[in-house]
């Protein structure tokens, strides 16, 4: 199987494509919002959890945050479960 690099990654999202992945051990979902703004929602379903629900970032930080990226996954439409 191949390698996902950061720009596969970047090429789905400018293609439409959304992305889950999980994060510092939490689930997000990220889709490009503008140009070099993409939009990161918070799906872990802990109440608790100290993380914002809903951030905009760059490309710059999306790229930081790559390797760190773990069960990566695309999908076209958002999932009704996730929907919140």
């Amino acid at each position: 199987m191949e390698e996902y690099t950061f720009e596969k990654m970047w090429l789905d999202l400018k293609n439409g494509y959304q992305i889950y992945y999980t994060y510092v051990g939490n689930r997000y979902v990220l889709f490009k919002t503008a140009e070099n703004c993409y939009t990161q929602k918070l799906l872990s379903a802990d109440k608790k959890s100290p993380h914002p629900r809903q951030l905009m970032l760059t490309l710059k930080r999306v790229k930081e945050m790559f390797p760190y990226m773990e069960e990566i996954e695309y999908k076209v439409g958002m999932n009704d479960e996730y929907n919140g």
